[in-house]
């Protein structure tokens, strides 16, 4: 009998076949259209909690982070529903766009709320300073950012290791655990991200990592921030 591939390995035949890679796509847009109903709703009780505090700073920031989650979820559901289609590469560029934005708006409540000062001000905009020259390099230098990416995307993450004393006395250890956690399943997703195109289903797993990510990091912003 013919011994049948792993499809935990690597198999050209299976992954250029149209059968796996429609239901790769059907994969990846159902697991990020879970996570767009949930921004949705994590978004509108982020909201509700930024009222009941009556913070302008607090509204604001949570508004940031709510609606890049939102952001990345709209536009990764999209473009894996439409994959096929004229209008994919469209979706594909915002939705490599919408990474940046999420990672830049994650750290909004940390920088505005949990620090509020000279400090979370400084990390505010390094953050958006590099979302800017993200955009920049994902319209002109797409080549160049193909190699490079994926390092920006963690750097732009754990730059909150400089940050992470005055945190924990505004948020407390159990706040920075989740927060830390949040982005320990981003760091590991990013192996499965860089190798999709090799490895049977590993986007779906980079989503799910995504997912579980974003979730780690909104339960450190709602009940410690």
């Amino acid at each position: 009998m013919e011994k049948q591939p792993n499809l935990l390995f690597s198999n050209p035949q299976i992954l250029n076949s149209r059968s796996y890679q429609v239901t790769s796509q059907i994969f990846s847009a159902i697991s990020h259209g879970i996570g767009l109903l949930l921004a949705l709703i994590g978004t509108g009780l982020l909201i509700n909690k930024a009222f009941q505090f009556q913070e302008l700073n607090r509204l604001i920031a949570y508004t940031i982070y709510g609606l890049s989650m939102i952001n990345l979820y709209f536009f990764s559901t999209m473009y894996h529903a439409l994959y096929f289609t004229k209008v994919a590469p469209v979706f594909r560029f915002f939705d490599h766009c919408s990474i940046y934005f999420l990672i830049a708006g994650s750290y909004s409540p940390f920088c505005l709320i949990a620090l509020n000062n000279s400090l979370g001000w400084l990390i505010f905009f390094i953050e958006w300073l590099i979302v800017a020259l993200g955009l920049y390099c994902e319209i002109y230098k797409r080549q160049w950012l193909k190699k490079y990416s994926t390092y920006i995307y963690l750097s732009m993450g754990w730059l909150a290791v400089f940050i992470v004393y005055p945190i924990i006395q505004s948020v407390s250890i159990a706040g920075l655990l989740w927060l830390l956690a949040g982005g320990l399943f981003y760091s590991l997703g990013t192996s499965f991200y860089r190798f999709d195109h090799k490895y049977v289903y590993f986007h779906t797993i980079w989503h799910l990592f995504v997912l579980l990510g974003t979730a780690c990091q909104f339960i450190s912003i709602y009940f410690y921030v």
